[in-house]
């Protein structure tokens, strides 16, 4: 096929994904995180949830399991991880029931030429993060129509217009945020009235929750997230699309 007429397919398709988004929008504007997640399950097409087993993500995975526990869960574990998260990830897996959880991990060729002694970090986050995170993530969504995530509003300036659904520019997948509204006292509700362990780093003071040399505790008073890579300008790993691009360290929606 001509480029020409790969393109105009590419924006037919590009399209036609818009609408249906804002469609779901539309229809779910004023429904219940549990709502949006039935829609994301039923309208959504071969979706994944993506899942840091982190603070709060036990909210959206016990969502998911009263719904079909059968849904896939994708868990990327960087080799970075605090012990304490990979603890947890079984522990809640086994207690919600969940049937279907993947874990992602970067190519060991990848990490044998780009971070043999794990020093990577230590001179390019952005490009550890690619390595680690980016990277494996997005081809274990290679073959998904959508993902599901526990991107919230509240957690950052990155965050602010996040919406139930979402066209990732990046790869013309669905990116669903089904706790887009909450704020911090849902979730720890929810937790409380369905009694939901919680991660052990959060009474340690880690309210986010990502690989231990690029996470410290917060104080009382901080952002949630000014815990992760702290005095940098970088907010996001990069497994997020924003415009079209992954975000980097420094660059504003």
């Amino acid at each position: 096929m001509p480029l020409d007429e790969i393109q105009t397919e590419l924006g037919r398709d590009r399209s036609v994904l818009t609408q249906k988004v804002a469609a779901l929008n539309a229809r779910y504007k004023h429904h219940s995180a549990t709502d949006v997640m039935h829609g994301a399950l039923r309208e959504a097409g071969n979706i994944a949830l993506v899942s840091s087993f982190g603070a709060e993500s036990v909210v959206l995975l016990h969502m998911a399991a009263v719904i079909d526990r059968q849904v896939p869960v994708l868990f990327i574990d960087t080799m970075m991880l605090f012990a304490e998260t990979l603890v947890y990830q079984q522990e809640v897996s086994e207690r919600l029931g969940l049937r279907n959880v993947h874990v992602i991990r970067a190519d060991a060729d990848d990490v044998a030429r780009d971070d043999p002694y794990g020093a990577l970090r230590l001179r390019d986050t952005d490009a550890c993060c690619t390595l680690r995170k980016t990277i494996p993530l997005q081809r274990a969504l290679s073959g998904y129509d959508g993902w599901i995530t526990g991107r919230k509003r509240f957690q950052a300036g990155t965050r602010a217009a996040v919406d139930f659904f979402e066209v990732e520019d990046g790869t013309g997948r669905i990116k669903v945020n089904p706790l887009a509204h909450w704020a911090p006292e849902d979730v720890r509700a929810y937790m409380e009235e369905n009694r939901l362990p919680r991660h052990p780093l959060v009474a340690q003071g880690y309210p986010s929750i990502g690989c231990a040399p690029c996470t410290s505790p917060v104080a009382p008073g901080e952002d949630p997230r000014a815990g992760r890579w702290r005095n940098q300008t970088k907010e996001e790993c990069g497994i997020h699309f924003i415009d079209g691009k992954m975000v980097r360290s420094g660059e504003k929606t």
